[in-house]
């Protein structure tokens, strides 16, 4: 069993934005290059970042000029982040009696090759790549901390009810991969390249559901106004309904020029694609506020129970890396840079059809 953690939250949109933009990128990772800023590049991420956001934003006024510096902030913090990565190390059953980094993500040897064994992506790459004996691969994972009081060693005397917290790793995933760290340094700077653009398309898509139910509101207001307009005191009556005083007209005419206002306020036309390329400029301009990944040692005794430096208990240092998705809903997540052998990837297990049959 591996060792388990609380479950993270995510945005459904954001998500379902963010898998379109990787169908996009696939098999581009060369787009991103971790050591150096060139016109190329510069060029190619702005027009990437147009054409996946909307494509009719070439149409705004000095774009390219307006979107470039923000364009060389997004990616000078790309490379800041590829390069606090934490060391690679060898992901195997065979490495983890000897290994204290995965004896605290992992609970036995088993457990690692059953994350080994459902990685279709490193599978895939091995049989892409038959020259290729090892590889580099992401191998990510649920992380929290909870605090507990248990028992611990001060002194040389037991004391008890001591504050202590435990971390925890669950979920393990080794979907992002390459051939050699270099290449999978870019194919993360892509990814997270992604997850930006996909905040730009959130937030876009607010402010376009904020103007349709604007426009929706405006329509009902409206007619509203028309029956009350037609059904007028006498004809109100008439009918059983209650007579309509001038102070209805009033409010609803109050409400009407009030949400005109408001959609003035967001604008047409060039207006609305300003107010996207506002929207994309932002991001790209603010990175750390979407993303963050940063560098962590912790000290753990066998339990996973974080030991301050100076403890005399039996323990160990892991270093990792956690990156944050920031948000109304946060995902946080740990991670380390891992080598995998292909000899550590079973083949695909084959569907038993006969054996299927007698159940059907």
């Amino acid at each position: 069993m591996m060792k388990e953690a609380g479950t993270g939250h995510s945005d459904p949109s954001v998500l379902e934005a963010t898998m379109s933009i990787l169908d996009w990128f696939k098999n581009r990772a060369d787009q991103f290059d971790p050591d150096r800023i060139s016109d190329d590049l510069i060029e190619l991420a702005l027009s990437k970042a147009i054409a996946l956001t909307n494509p009719r934003l070439k149409l705004v006024r000095n774009h390219k000029q307006r979107l470039t510096p923000s364009v060389i902030t997004t990616i000078r913090f790309l490379q800041g982040l590829v390069k606090v990565f934490p060391v690679a190390r060898p992901l195997s059953e065979k490495t983890w009696p000897s290994d204290p980094v995965l004896r605290a993500f992992f609970v036995s040897p088993p457990d690692v090759g059953l994350v080994l064994s459902r990685s279709d992506n490193l599978r895939d790459l091995f049989t892409a790549s038959p020259e290729l004996d090892r590889a580099y691969a992401i191998l990510g994972m649920a992380y929290s901390e909870q605090r507990t009081f248990g028992m611990a060693l001060q002194g040389g005397i037991v004391a008890r009810d001591v504050a202590q917290t435990t971390v925890n790793f669950a979920d393990h995933k080794t979907r992002l991969c390459g051939k050699d760290e270099p290449t999978l340094r870019r194919i993360v700077g892509v990814e997270v390249f992604d997850h930006l653009i996909s905040r730009a398309l959130s937030e876009i898509g607010t402010e376009r559901n904020e103007r349709q139910e604007l426009q929706i509101a405006r329509s009902l207001i409206r007619a509203r106004l028309n029956l009350l307009r037609q059904h007028g005191p006498g004809l109100g009556s008439m009918l059983g309904d209650a007579p309509a005083t001038a102070s209805d007209q009033e409010r609803l005419q109050s409400e009407l020029l009030e949400n005109e206002r408001q959609l003035e306020a967001l604008g047409g036309g060039e207006s609305l694609l300003e107010s996207e390329f506002t929207s994309l400029k932002e991001v790209l301009d603010r990175p750390q506020d979407y993303l963050s990944i940063a560098p962590m040692h912790l000290r753990l005794n066998p339990m996973n129970i974080v030991l301050d430096e100076s403890s005399t208990d039996t323990g160990a240092g892991i270093d990792f890396a956690v990156i944050e998705l920031k948000g109304a809903a946060p995902i946080r997540r740990a991670f380390i840079v891992t080598l995998v052998d292909r000899d550590e990837i079973p083949p695909p297990q084959k569907l038993n059809l006969q054996g299927m049959a007698r159940y059907l």
